[in-house]
C-alpha cells in the first residue's frame, strides 16, 4: 500500500485537496485533528504535557487549548518542546491507522510532515502551493485573525519554497488553476503505481 503525504503552509488549501482524494474513496488521515484528539485521549501524552506545561493544561480531562497556545505563543523553545511530545504520538497513531486500511493507497495530511520526521515513513509527498496574499486572506477569514496574527503564524512555519522543493509533486491552488484535474491525474498515477507494486 502506497503512503502519500499532503502538506502545505497555513491557508494553502491542503485540507481541500485531501477532501477531493477522500471523495475519490481514498482514506485520509488528518494529523492535525488527530493531534488534538490524542492530546485529550492518550494517557502518556497527557502525562507529558502536564509535566512540561502544568496541571492547568487540562480542564475536566480535556486539553485547554487556549492555555497551551498561550504557553507556546511566540516561544520557539516551548513550541519545539510541545511538538517533540505530540509528534511521536501522532506518528504512532497514524501507523496504527494505516495498518487497518485496505485501499490501494492512503493519504496523510499534515502541516509539519518534514518538521516532524514523518516524511521518512511516506512513499511520496504532495505539496500544495498558493500565493502568499491568498493564504493570508483565507486564514484571516477562516480563523478570524488579523493580518499581523496570520503573518506571525506563517513566520513560525517552514519556508514555503523550501517545503515545496522537498515534495515529489506540487498542486497549485491559486483559484486560477483547476484543482480537481490536478488531483485526478495524481490519483490515476498512484493507482497505477500501487497495481504495479502489488504485481511484483
Amino acid at each position: 500500500m502506497l503512503r502519500i503525504g499532503i502538506t502545505g503552509g497555513i491557508g494553502s488549501g491542503k485540507s481541500t485537496v485531501a477532501q477531493i482524494f477522500s471523495v475519490l474513496g481514498i482514506p485520509v488521515y488528518d494529523a492535525d485533528s488527530a493531534a488534538k484528539r490524542l492530546m485529550s485521549e492518550d494517557a502518556l501524552l497527557k502525562k507529558q504535557i502536564i509535566e512540561n506545561f502544568g496541571e492547568a493544561s487540562y480542564a475536566e480531562g480535556k486539553i485547554d487549548r487556549k492555555y497551551v497556545a498561550a504557553q507556546v505563543f511566540n516561544n520557539e523553545q516551548k513550541t519545539s518542546l510541545l511538538n517533540s511530545i505530540v509528534h511521536p504520538a501522532t506518528i504512532r497513531d497514524a501507523e496504527e491507522w494505516i495498518k487497518q486500511q485496505t485501499a490501494p493507497y492512503v493519504i496523510k495530511e499534515a502541516a509539519l510532515i518534514f518538521e516532524s520526521g514523518s516524511d521518512k515513513m511516506l512513499d511520496k509527498i504532495i505539496g500544495v502551493s498558493c500565493p502568499l496574499e491568498l493564504r493570508i486572506e483565507r486564514t484571516m477569514h477562516r480563523n478570524n485573525l488579523t493580518r499581523e496574527q496570520v503573518l506571525q503564524r506563517i513566520s513560525l512555519q517552514m519556508d514555503e519554497e523550501e517545503k515545496l522543493r522537498l515534495c515529489d509533486y506540487v498542486i497549485v491552488n491559486d483559484e486560477r488553476e483547476m484543482l480537481i484535474p490536478q488531483v485526478l491525474q495524481l490519483h490515476e498515477e498512484f493507482l497505477k503505481e500501487s497495481r504495479e507494486t502489488a504485481a511484483l
